[in-house]
């Protein structure tokens, strides 16, 4: 009986998965050394400052703590020891039981006081990325296909007019004209769809500036490619030749610079918050370095870094998806 020969996949085919697991894992490993530094220097500039923070903060008069209370929370800390036996108990506590310590003024572990004002900050930050994105898309679309006498060199002009514009100015404006002016929402009590809608447009507007920007060049520059010519030469329609050839390929800087500016998102959240009125995340760093509560200012500063480290790594682990030589790459 004659057998049959299976073909068999070429060597570079059979560990392509194998490579891109690995980039996976690199890119995540890479993360998460990167929180550990974050984390690290964050300990170390608090530790080598003069004097002990948090020595001095558990015997002010204000927390009423008793001696023995003082003596148990710093050999909770560890602060009779060197300052990397300090760290390296505070990365144990951290890595092993998800333990960021204990909060000096709540007297609370700092998860829970945390947790308090994450939901807010998220909320407030995803509606302003989906309205910034939006917007990005409708300008950069409308300043790319509209002539400049029906409004593309106007729409052109809006990514700098945005940009130049801080987001607290803009809420300041918000609020002037919605609040006080046509009464739509009171800035004292107003809650529900309100409460999210107008500090969401605030933060979007400056964000959404850079992402038009690039986008729209982005779009400029691959609409005089070959590939480009040679679909218009061919009859194809430019909606098709916008969604086929023109996105796909803008996507990538498009996509870069929306992850630079989670940073920048995150940031002026918490400063919308404050012109709002909103608690959040924000509300919660601003007090903890205003009652100097060290360990609460260390965990919201790395949650901030671990945020925008994770949509890095989404970013990281899209492009091969749209550009396969990205894929190619990544293979090898």
């Amino acid at each position: 009986m004659a057998t049959v020969a299976i073909p068999r996949r070429p060597r570079s085919a059979r560990l392509a998965g194998s490579y891109n697991a690995r980039y996976v894992i690199a890119r995540i490993g890479q993360a998460v050394l990167a929180v550990v530094l974050v984390y690290v220097l964050i300990f170390i500039i608090v530790t080598v400052l003069p004097g002990n923070p948090v020595s001095a903060r558990l015997r002010s008069p204000e927390l009423n703590y008793t001696e023995k209370q003082i003596n148990d929370l710093l050999a909770y800390y560890r602060l009779d020891r060197p300052v990397w036996a300090q760290l390296g108990y505070a990365l144990e506590r951290l890595i092993l039981h998800g333990d960021w310590g204990l909060s000096l003024d709540a007297g609370r572990p700092v998860t829970s006081v945390i947790r308090g004002g994450i939901p807010s900050t998220l909320e407030l930050a995803g509606a302003s990325f989906v309205i910034a994105a939006l917007l990005a898309f409708v300008i950069s679309i409308g300043a790319f296909y509209l002539p400049a006498k029906l409004g593309g060199g106007v729409l052109r002009t809006f990514p700098s007019l945005f940009l130049s514009m801080p987001n607290f100015l803009i809420g300041l404006v918000i609020i002037d004209v919605f609040s006080f002016n046509l009464g739509w929402f009171k800035i004292t009590t107003y809650d529900g769809l309100s409460a999210l809608i107008y500090p969401a447009v605030t933060l979007a507007i400056p964000v959404s500036a850079p992402i038009a920007q690039i986008f729209i060049s982005a779009l400029d520059a691959a609409r005089t490619e070959q590939y480009s010519t040679v679909a218009i030469s061919k009859g194809i329609g430019r909606f098709t030749l916008l969604v086929r050839h023109l996105l796909p390929n803008a996507a990538l800087p498009t996509l870069t610079i929306t992850a630079i500016i989670v940073g920048d998102l995150l940031g002026g959240s918490m400063i919308t918050e404050a012109v709002f009125g909103r608690p959040g995340l924000g509300t919660v760093i601003e007090t903890a370095a205003t009652d100097q509560d060290v360990p609460v200012l260390q965990a919201a500063v790395t949650l901030t870094a671990v945020l925008f480290l994770v949509i890095n790594l989404i970013v990281d682990l899209i492009y091969p998806l749209l550009d396969p030589r990205l894929r190619r790459a990544t293979a090898r």
